[in-house]
């Protein structure tokens, strides 16, 4: 449960920080600096240093009652989950964005 939040706050604050720019390079170069800052204002807050922490303590604790080859499998599932949820993710972010493009061309017909 723990690595589904920490990988989905991740790519979710991954896929604001590429809206912003997004925002941010569609302003121009004549956009005032406060329009700049307050859009690219936000950041993670060290949350990848936090959840980096607690996998490693409690990969530690896991890998003390598991003998090798169940760790194996263990690391192996952990590794796959996480590929997956940002898989997933990355395809729901593709869709809002092609969502949102298509709105777009039909406002501007």
């Amino acid at each position: 449960g723990d690595l589904d939040k920490v990988v989905n706050l991740l790519l979710s604050l991954s896929g604001r920080l590429a809206r912003v720019e997004t925002a941010l390079g569609s302003l121009g170069p004549h956009a005032p600096a406060e329009d700049k800052v307050g859009m690219g204002q936000g950041g993670t807050c060290g949350a990848s240093g936090h959840g980096g922490r607690r996998e490693e303590a409690v990969g530690a604790m896991v890998a003390r009652y598991l003998p090798a080859e169940p760790l194996q499998d263990y690391q192996h599932f952990v590794k796959m989950k996480s590929a997956l949820i940002a898989e997933q993710r990355e395809l729901e972010e593709k869709i809002k964005l092609g969502q949102e493009q298509l709105r777009c061309l039909r406002e501007s017909l």
